[in-house]
């Protein structure tokens, strides 16, 4: 769809804006790249080097990440709506470079917790923006399109990262190679953002200017947050399915390499199997996303919260079905593949559908509240499974977290609409 308002000629599409969208994609991959870093060796240099040995507190850079992100994420959709967006995008990748620097010289592990804040902020805004961005550039028929191409962008690098930090740790230490890539992420994605983004609020004004709701359907902030939250059904339904999916993300990031390493698995198989996850979760969505647009987002989302689900059962209950090692570990790769392809059916498509249901003027400040809900899953699922871990073993944190992920998708369907077409 082409849409020109005023003389400064704004143009909506996809094509139309290829190459700020491609920069942008660019630009989110190295946010994915940043927080990828610590998917498999953090966790264990908690243990490792810092000898912690309660999982709560082995947790607890997710809690710290999750809830700094969260509210990151609410304040970066209100304040892109009154400020723009490339100025938050800027200020997120100035509070990402500090972060190799600290996990490189953290003494203790408080200084690890620190840094994670500075992550969360950094991801927080720079992947808020680059979202509202992509949806603000391609108007309302490709927005699953084009989450699937942020989104894949952003996990792509994700996996990559997990599977480099862990092949580079095995030769160079736990920590040089998290210092390395994160300055070069860091670096690279402030100097995209800084000489070569362009802010997008016209396009979102654009948009809005043609939809007859936009003059009468300006709510408060408060308002807002009411609606996204639990007023408006479909809302309420994407925003405790993005809760959920977090919370067994979290406990995949914390948890999933302390589980393989227990079983015998050496650092490199765990960092083959923590890739494969958001390997598949980033490739998947370059499919997901444009098919929701024809297929419709409910059942998407339900059927991708019930494969995760069970992709969780698989990988917990592994150590008693597999009779050998081999076994084991082809059983655990198909466990992180299913819970890839789970998320890969949920990520972009819930985006896409709160996108779908809310009026471009207030768009960014309902996709803030919707990611605000979606990373405290990170601190929740930090917490719970840490919890449930300390008492009756990982696998158990695997079990509990899978049937409350089942639960999250049949609260999907009885309680989303279809919004595909809005």
């Amino acid at each position: 769809m082409v849409s020109r308002v005023g003389d400064d000629q704004v143009v909506l599409g996809l094509r139309e804006n290829l190459a700020q969208f491609l920069l942008l994609v660019a630009i989110n991959a190295f946010v994915g790249g940043m927080v990828g870093l610590e998917r498999t060796v953090l966790p264990l240099i908690a243990e490792r080097e810092f000898g912690l040995a309660s999982k709560t507190l082995i947790l607890s850079f997710i809690v710290s990440f999750g809830i700094v992100k969260a509210i990151t994420n609410l304040i970066a959709g209100r304040a892109s709506d009154r400020i723009g967006r490339k100025r938050l995008l800027v200020l997120g990748w100035l509070f990402g470079l500090p972060v190799p620097f600290m996990i490189m010289w953290a003494p203790t592990w408080s200084w690890v917790a620190a840094a994670n804040v500075l992550l969360g902020v950094n991801q927080g805004l720079c992947w808020s923006t680059t979202v509202i961005m992509k949806i603000d550039l391609v108007g309302p028929r490709r927005r699953g399109l084009a989450m699937g191409l942020n989104e894949f962008a952003g996990y792509g690098a994700v996996a990559l990262a997990a599977f480099a930090s862990s092949a580079l740790s095995d030769a160079r230490g736990l920590r040089p190679p998290l210092f390395v890539l994160g300055v070069t992420f860091a670096v690279l994605g402030l100097v995209l953002s800084l000489a070569f983004a362009r802010d997008t609020i016209a396009h979102a004004r654009a948009e809005a200017l043609r939809n007859p709701r936009g003059a009468a359907d300006s709510p408060s902030f408060r308002e807002v947050f009411a609606r996204t939250s639990y007023r408006e059904p479909s809302l309420f339904a994407a925003s405790q399915a993005g809760l959920v999916n977090n919370l067994n993300d979290g406990l995949a990031w914390g948890l999933l390499p302390l589980f393989l390493a227990a079983a015998g698995l050496d650092l490199t198989r765990i960092g083959v199997v923590a890739a494969v996850y958001p390997a598949v979760w980033g490739v998947g969505q370059l499919a997901t996303g444009a098919l929701s647009d024809l297929w419709g987002r409910r059942w998407m989302i339900a059927w991708g919260m019930w494969i995760q689900a069970g992709a969780l059962a698989l990988i917990a209950s592994t150590p008693k079905l597999a009779p050998s090692a081999g076994a084991s570990f082809a059983l655990w790769l198909a466990g992180a593949a299913f819970l890839g392809l789970g998320t890969a059916l949920v990520y972009p498509t819930l985006l896409a559908a709160i996108g779908d249901v809310v009026d471009p003027s207030w768009r960014a400040s309902a996709m803030g509240v919707y990611r605000f809900w979606r990373d405290l899953g990170y601190a929740a699922g930090a917490l719970l499974a840490g919890a449930v871990a300390d008492f009756l073993g990982i696998a158990w944190a695997f079990a509990a977290i899978a049937a409350l992920t089942f639960a999250s998708g049949v609260v999907v369907a009885h309680r989303m609409r279809e919004t595909a077409g809005n």
